[in-house]
């Protein structure tokens, strides 16, 4: 296993950074080693895969979140070890010749890591698709690798594959997935209050992914956001009656003319980041001719960010145990601000299952961004995100063009309020969340080495 010693965390220019990490821009040479076809292929099998496992087995969006990271982690690792040592290994400093199958130890790592994560879903958590998943795994498996002839460099990949997986799984025994909850269930004015149903309370399926062990920062809580407003505030005011109005299921202020379409837009953001993002980052390995190490890296970086973006923001959520704007807004406390004024009546148009400071969506989403942004500036030309939106409905459409990486994360806030989720300051404070832990994993790993 290897840990380097995490340097201070300071803002560091883009054009440095891109330097630093030796990315790959749009005007990249062709590359000289293996494509990244099937890094591409497993990153795509990867998130088929965890996504299909129900939520508090995984399948969740910062549990889904915390899973790609292992798989794309021990997915860098494998192809990192294949000849010279280019960049910082994640875990592994097993080394394989120049000539071993970069694709025999990605397929090999994936699949390792996948259908362990498969496996190892408690027994707690009804789970009727785990053998159909595992069947599919080793069918995409032996597709890969019997594509691959079969000689001493295939040997070699495979036996890397499995090197990285295992340091992978082996560093992550006992770090805090499927622990206790980290919600402590305190009542009274600004406190979270979970919504209810006929079975009772409906509580975050994944509530202790705030005490994970995260994988690049230093503490599950070291990019703290700032609190809340004071609830006696002009600004508290201010966001309160900004969602109330604009955040309601019926009677709201949304624009829904064709130009603007704001109801649509709060509902196709009710998608899992984690899918998004990594679809937008096969478009863009593709189109951009990454090799296999370049994408493997990018891969790792983005969904590693993501899983301690999620972290982070999970420990935030339970920290602050902040309300909702359903329970603020529907609220008999009295939060002693006379620009506030509540209304029983009120529900959003969406809602969530766990506390409000900060939002989830917008930790996620800006720890891929900034990933991506390093790689490929703000604005990589035309990309394209599939919304696996549950809120749509069949005539909506679930694809979505934009041509900057500013674009949806602007919207991104804005959204967050139509659909009644957020305070605007929430999404402000969780889109720097996600920033700075991306900017942490930048600065201190996957560095190049030697000359």
């Amino acid at each position: 296993m290897s840990r380097r010693r995490p340097i201070a965390f300071i803002p560091v220019a883009l054009g440095v950074l891109l330097g630093a990490l030796g990315a790959v821009s749009v005007s990249a040479a062709p590359p000289t080693s293996s494509d990244a076809s099937e890094v591409s292929h497993w990153n795509r099998v990867a998130a088929s895969t965890l996504i299909a496992i129900p939520g508090p087995g995984g399948g969740a969006p910062p549990h889904f979140q915390i899973n790609m990271g292992m798989v794309q982690g021990a997915v860098y690792d494998a192809v990192n070890a294949i000849g010279p040592k280019k960049h910082q290994p994640y875990l592994l400093e097993t080394r394989a010749g120049a000539k071993a199958s970069v694709n025999a130890a990605v397929a090999t790592a994936a699949y390792d890591v996948l259908s362990n994560l498969v496996s190892t879903v408690p027994n707690t958590v009804t789970f009727p698709g785990r053998a159909g998943l595992l069947a599919t795994l080793v069918t995409e498996r032996n597709t890969s690798l019997g594509a691959i002839a079969n000689n001493a460099f295939k040997r070699q990949g495979i036996s890397v594959g499995h090197a990285a997986a295992k340091a992978m799984l082996d560093a992550r025994v006992g770090d805090g997935r499927f622990g206790p909850s980290q919600w402590s269930g305190a009542t009274g004015l600004g406190k979270w209050v979970p919504l209810t149903n006929a079975n009772g309370p409906i509580l975050d399926p994944t509530p202790w992914v705030g005490g994970v062990k995260p994988f690049l920062i230093q503490s599950s809580d070291q990019f703290r956001s700032v609190a809340p407003p004071a609830l006696d505030s002009v600004q508290w005011a201010n966001e309160f009656n900004e969602v109330k109005n604009l955040g309601r299921s019926t009677g709201s202020t949304r624009d829904d003319s064709p130009a603007q379409m704001q109801t649509y837009k709060a509902k196709w953001w009710q998608s899992a980041p984690g899918l998004s993002w990594n679809e937008v980052a096969r478009q863009l390995i593709a189109r951009n001719h990454l090799n296999a190490a370049d994408a493997a890296r990018l891969l790792a970086l983005q969904n590693l960010s993501g899983a301690d973006a999620a972290i982070n923001c999970w420990n935030d959520k339970y920290h602050y145990d902040f309300w909702r704007p359903w329970n603020a807004i529907t609220t008999t406390l009295d939060d002693g601000n006379a620009g506030t004024t509540t209304d029983s009546t009120w529900t959003a148009l969406i809602t969530a299952p766990y506390p409000e400071w900060t939002s989830g969506h917008n930790c996620l989403d800006t720890g891929h961004v900034t990933v991506l942004r390093l790689f490929f500036g703000d604005a990589p030309g035309n990309f394209d995100i599939t919304s696996a939106s549950t809120f749509l409905a069949p005539a909506e459409a679930r694809v979505r063009t934009f041509s900057t990486f500013s674009q949806p994360l602007a919207e991104l806030i804005e959204a967050r309020i139509w659909a009644g989720l957020h305070y605007r300051s929430a999404d402000v404070a969780g889109q720097l969340l996600g920033t700075n832990v991306a900017n942490y994993g930048i600065a201190n790993y996957f560095q190049p080495v030697g000359h």
